[in-house]
């Protein structure tokens, strides 16, 4: 009856720390996640820093065209996933 015991209680053990080793895997990969979304700023917020960069003079209009174009395809994608997920 001992071998049962104990088989059952390195059983009961190794699946306590499988479980232990996916919370902690999930976790991680949750902060990862989150300080990744954090980290990006969406492309309304970056054309607007360059619109007040453009505004004091730090952009001629030649940049500011050019970077308004580069963004602007971004834009339309953020606003078509915004319009999707409403």
């Amino acid at each position: 009856m001992s071998d049962v015991l104990e088989n059952l209680l390195q059983a009961t053990i190794l699946f306590a720390a499988i479980f232990v080793i996916t919370a902690i895997g999930i976790a991680v990969v949750r902060k990862y996640r989150d300080r990744s979304a954090n980290d990006r700023s969406n492309s309304s917020e970056i054309m607007s820093k360059f619109r007040e960069l453009h505004a004091e003079g730090g952009l001629s209009d030649e940049e500011f065209r050019t970077i308004k174009t580069k963004l602007a395809s971004e834009l339309k994608a953020e606003l078509k996933d915004n319009c999707n997920a409403s």
